[in-house]
C-alpha cells in the first residue's frame, strides 16, 4: 500500500512539474533578451546591443538605451529605436531561433517599452531566406502552442506557391499583460525568377491594455 501511495505521490510531483514547466513556456521573462515588453527600459542593460538609432527621422544613433527620448515622439508619444545585438555576444550577427532578423523597440512617454517588433530580414542570404517562414512556428511554440487565433488568407491572381507550399497567415495570442501578432507569408510573384520570392515571418508584441 505504502508503494502505492509513493507511487501515486511521485506521478503527482511529475504532473505539476510538468504544468509549471507548460506555465513557463506559455509566458517567458523576457520577449528578446533583457527586453520584455511592459518594463522599463531603463533597466534593459547597454551590454550586448548595437547600433541603438532612431526609426523615424533623421537616423540618429544613440550612445546608450538611456538616451531613448532623443528619438522623435509620434503623435501618441511612442518613440521606435531600432538595434542590433552586439556581434561581442553573437558573433552570427543579429540572430533569433538561427533565422537573421532586423528588431524595433517601441517606448512610451514614460519610459516603458510598448512594444517590439521582429522581422526575418529579407536581405538574408538565400539559404536563410529560404527558412524565414519557420520562425512563426517558433515564436509559437516558445509562447506556448494553445491559444493561438489563427486567420489563413487565399492567394491572390499573381501569388504562387513556392515549392508546391503557400503560406498568408496571420496569428494571434493574448497573455494577460501582452499581445502578440505573428504574420508569416511564403510565396511568388507570377513571372519572377525562381530566386525572387517572398519568405517572411513578422512578430509584433504589444501591451495589453487592461
Amino acid at each position: 500500500m505504502k508503494s502505492a501511495r509513493r507511487a501515486v505521490i511521485s506521478v503527482g510531483l511529475i504532473l505539476a512539474i510538468g504544468m509549471q514547466a507548460a506555465v513557463a513556456q506559455v509566458e517567458p521573462e523576457h520577449d528578446v533578451r533583457d527586453i520584455t515588453v511592459g518594463r522599463p527600459v531603463s533597466i534593459v542593460s547597454d551590454a550586448g546591443y548595437a547600433n541603438l538609432s532612431c526609426a523615424r527621422g533623421p537616423k540618429a544613433k544613440l550612445p546608450a538605451w538611456s538616451a531613448w527620448d532623443e528619438c522623435p515622439a509620434e503623435p501618441d508619444g511612442v518613440r521606435a529605436i531600432h538595434f542590433e545585438f552586439d556581434r561581442e555576444t553573437s558573433r552570427e550577427g543579429t540572430i533569433i531561433a538561427g533565422h537573421p532578423v532586423l528588431l524595433t523597440v517601441f517606448i512610451d512617454g514614460k519610459g516603458i517599452v510598448s512594444g517590439l517588433d521582429i522581422e526575418t530580414d529579407p536581405n538574408a542570404r538565400l539559404y536563410a531566406r529560404k527558412k524565414a517562414f519557420l520562425l512563426a512556428t517558433q515564436v509559437r511554440s516558445r509562447y506556448g502552442g494553445e491559444g493561438w487565433a489563427c486567420t489563413e488568407r487565399k492567394a491572390e491572381a499573381d501569388e504562387q506557391p513556392v515549392g508546391g507550399v503557400f503560406i498568408r497567415e496571420t496569428c494571434r495570442k493574448a497573455l494577460p499583460d501582452r499581445l502578440l501578432t505573428v504574420d508569416r507569408n511564403l510565396f511568388r510573384r507570377a513571372g519572377r525568377d525562381m530566386r525572387d520570392f517572398v519568405d517572411r515571418t513578422h512578430v509584433r508584441i504589444t501591451r495589453e491594455m487592461q
